[in-house]
């Protein structure tokens, strides 16, 4: 790893100016988690790495009527430690407070862990079964994108150059919403994700799933948005055991995953409907209270 100019930049503006001038050699930097780990493996050549928690808007929470908006550097603590969040947005808790430990939630946020845009990343699939959109700059300007569009392969996304995640922002959800997300590892030494799911649900008035939404994570080149499974659900109640049962089915048909050291292709696609139907329930659970 050869020296990089370390730039703190206060704007978003000037940030991208960093990024669009050295390209593929500049990166953004926030907890550093995999930034730095990447680069002295031989991943990325930097010349100026952009240190982006001098960026005030980067580290700010707005919660309102109109729901919640964070910034792309805001730290994982600051999230599951905020009680009024952790009410509404309880699948985002799960995964914040389970990414590393203490030390690393206190630097680390679900900006970064997007932006690494590994399959089995813990914060993604949370992102998006609580209808997650990034905010996006770069020298064209500003766009949004649903977080379920955002990773384009292992380590890949949908970012040009020049271009920085700036925040995450999610509807309000109603009071009869709930979400959850559990991993599958074989021992707590071993922190990446063999299988992994988020589920979420809206009820209706008559206690029938109006709304709902699966993820699935270490089970594919991306994060996988399981269609099927979530329409599974709708329209049905949410006692309805056949169609949980139907919904976990839909969910292992929609992975794709691979053998490896961790799992085999069958073992995570078991995995798969267990932690669906096992997440549904939850994300029930937590709708109701």
């Amino acid at each position: 790893m050869h020296p990089f100019a370390y730039v703190a930049p206060k704007t978003v503006d000037e940030a991208v100016a960093v990024l669009e001038k050295h390209g593929e050699r500049a990166r953004p930097i926030a907890g550093g988690t995999d930034l730095l780990v990447q680069a002295r493996g031989g991943r990325f050549d930097l010349d100026a790495v952009v240190d982006i928690k001098k960026i005030p808007e980067l580290v700010s929470i707005k919660n309102d009527d109109s729901g919640l908006e964070f910034g792309a550097a805001v730290p994982c603590y600051q999230l599951y430690e905020n009680p009024e969040l952790s009410a509404e947005y309880p699948g985002l808790m799960d995964a914040a407070s389970l990414i590393g430990g203490i030390q690393i939630q206190s630097r680390a946020g679900l900006g970064g862990n997007l932006c690494n845009s590994t399959p089995s990343g813990d914060g993604i699939c949370p992102l998006i079964v609580h209808y997650g959109t990034a905010v996006i700059a770069g020298p064209s300007g500003r766009r949004e994108l649903p977080v379920e569009d955002f990773c384009t392969g292992p380590g890949r996304n949908d970012l040009k150059q020049g271009e920085m995640l700036v925040s995450l922002k999610f509807p309000k959800p109603s009071s009869t919403f709930g979400a959850a997300y559990e991993r599958f590892i074989p021992r707590n030494e071993m922190d990446i994700a063999v299988a992994g799911v988020a589920a979420s649900v809206e009820l209706d008035s008559g206690g029938n799933i109006a709304k709902a939404r699966v993820a699935l994570c270490a089970v594919g080149p991306t994060p996988i948005l399981a269609e099927a499974a979530g329409a599974a659900l709708v329209g049905k109640s949410a006692d309805d055991e056949a169609a949980i049962e139907a919904a976990g089915a839909a969910a292992a048909e929609a992975a794709s995953p691979i053998s490896d050291m961790r799992g085999t292709v069958e073992q995570r696609k078991h995995l798969v409907d267990v932690l669906t139907k096992r997440m549904v329930k939850k994300a029930v659970e937590r709708a109701r209270s």
